[in-house]
């Protein structure tokens, strides 16, 4: 029996059979191979609810010693997002032109992605991602945190998945360098930017690169009874 000595509650768990197991893991998989990063974007509005469900979902990941070291900045503003884009353009701009090596711009050619942003004001809204590299006690003392990149990356990947779910598209957008964020956003030295996601309904007649991706027997090792596949 689990514990139920102050601190610890009883888990929250429902069984299911090996059938409805199947079956969800199916239409989740299936859900979730059709998602695209999706860079032309209408600028209609979302329902901020729906918005709100999907970053509490992302905060109900795990993290390092329970610390959730994770901000989520939503932005609509349009003066905002304006500013966001100038100074990520400059940004990108000063990275094809003279920062990045010619094998990674190579790299990108076939994506269709340049120094050129403008999904970040097309989009309604950026949900703009911070992790906290330590966190402040109510005394104003530092406290260290744990495993904050691998919490912060599970919780993006979970708001990317409740986006998707629930029919909205968006993109990874990770500007290098990105303190302007910081700036804009006035966020405290304590927090630093790790992507912008721009969510929003794609653009009537948006398209997305023909590319696939690797099959399943070059991601996945089998380890069973001793013996790998």
């Amino acid at each position: 029996m689990g514990s139920t000595e102050p601190g610890f509650l009883p888990l929250d768990y429902e069984e299911r059979s090996q059938d409805e197991m199947i079956v969800r893991a199916e239409a989740f998989h299936e859900l979730m191979s059709r998602r695209r990063t999706v860079r032309s974007m209408s600028s209609r509005p979302v329902p901020l609810e729906c918005i709100d469900r999907a970053v509490r979902t992302a905060a109900t990941a795990p993290s390092g010693a329970n610390q959730q070291p994770w901000k989520f900045v939503i932005v609509d503003d349009p003066m905002l997002k304006r500013e966001i884009r100038e100074a990520a353009e400059a940004e990108e701009k000063a990275n094809y032109e003279s920062r990045f090596p010619e094998r990674w711009v190579e790299a990108l050619s076939p994506l269709g992605v340049d120094w050129k942003k403008p999904f970040l004001e097309e989009a309604p809204l950026l949900i703009v991602v911070f992790k906290e590299a330590h966190g402040i006690d109510v005394q104003g003392n530092k406290v260290t945190h744990y495993y904050v990149n691998e919490s912060v990356g599970i919780a993006c990947g979970m708001l990317i998945a409740a986006l998707h779910n629930m029919g909205l598209t968006t993109l990874t957008y990770t500007p290098n360098p990105m303190g302007f964020l910081s700036r804009i956003l006035q966020r405290p030295p304590n927090e630093r930017p790790v992507m912008v996601l721009p969510v929003g309904y794609p653009a009537e007649g948006a398209t997305v690169p023909n590319i696939a991706r690797k099959s399943a027997d070059e991601v996945i090792q089998w380890n069973i009874g001793g013996r790998s596949t």
